[in-house]
């Protein structure tokens, strides 16, 4: 269980918290608990998320058992810089969906005392690390790697396995598009794409050698 860090007043100095794992693994709704204790603090928060990110709602951050928070899409990191200033603790989900800047962004926020609080996937659905989120990983004081249930094991799944052949690296989706599997499980499913993709590339080689030869 993550606990807060209590404030050094002395010291002005902020910290960066990331919440990483796969679809379905509860990153969301924990984002939204740290942060709405902090509004119970009495802090001032505010939070930011990707403006691509429309799936429930364009203006809220809403987790997957429809528990949500009010945020700002926001189209590049940079407006985060501009939309922050003089908060206390700043949310931003889906983090893995900006660009480059965001590192900067995030520690520039902490230098300045600003607790940061961020959620994303830390690997793609070709279980690649994602976007910003390893070097977001890398400069933060606290990391929480939180876990799926696999559906095809039932152990624990920290990969998201994409179902669809949409091979585009932003893609949102939910259970329909993808699922939470294990390491096993989503090395078998990753081997099963690859040979049946084997199998289609030589049944085109065949057929083209038999136009070739009719």
């Amino acid at each position: 269980m993550f606990l807060e860090n209590t404030v050094n007043h002395k010291e002005q100095f902020g910290w960066i918290e990331v919440i990483c794992g796969s679809m379905f693994s509860g990153k969301t709704e924990e984002l939204i608990r740290r942060l709405r204790r902090a509004q119970f603090a009495k802090l001032k928060v505010e939070i930011f998320k990707p403006i691509v990110d429309t799936r429930y709602h364009e203006d809220m951050v809403v987790s997957h058992d429809d528990n949500e928070i009010r945020s700002t899409p926001v189209p590049a990191a940079a407006n985060i810089r501009l939309l922050a200033d003089g908060c206390d603790v700043v949310g931003i989900d889906e983090a893995q969906f900006f660009d480059d800047e965001i590192v900067t962004v995030c520690n520039d926020l902490a230098n300045k005392g600003v607790r940061v609080v961020i959620a994303g996937l830390d690997m793609d659905f070709k279980g690649n690390p994602f976007g910003p989120m390893p070097a977001l990983m890398a400069t933060a004081e606290y990391v929480t790697k939180v876990h799926a249930i696999c559906t095809r094991t039932g152990n624990l799944a920290n990969y998201s396995f994409r179902k669809s052949d949409n091979d585009k690296l932003v893609f949102l989706g939910e259970t329909e598009e993808y699922e939470p599997l294990s390491r096993a499980a989503f090395f078998k499913a990753m081997l099963r794409e690859k040979i049946s993709q084997m199998e289609v590339d030589s049944e085109e080689v065949l057929a083209n050698k038999k136009d070739a030869n009719a």
